[in-house]
């Protein structure tokens, strides 16, 4: 059985985005931009992130990942087996 929210919400959110915003969006919308007025960073591919760094991290990201793959599968072949 389904919960009533698991229904409601998604129906009002469908709502709101379909009819909703389309008409008080251009109420709001100045003061969304008051509050976002930055522009994203864009990374060129020439910078301090790139290169040795970024790939130490990546080693080390994927290293982290090996360990606790195999920590989980030592923990797995521990188990008692009937």
């Amino acid at each position: 059985m389904v919960c009533i929210p698991c229904i409601v919400i998604p129906v009002l959110l469908w709502v709101y985005k379909r009819f909703l915003e389309p008409i008080i969006y251009p109420f709001i919308s100045p003061f969304i931009s008051r509050f976002w007025t930055k522009k994203a960073v864009q990374e060129t591919g020439t910078g301090a992130g790139t290169g040795a760094g970024s790939a130490t991290c990546k080693a080390e990201c994927n290293g982290n990942a090996n360990v606790s793959a195999a920590n989980g599968s030592a923990t797995a072949s521990d188990k008692k087996k009937d």
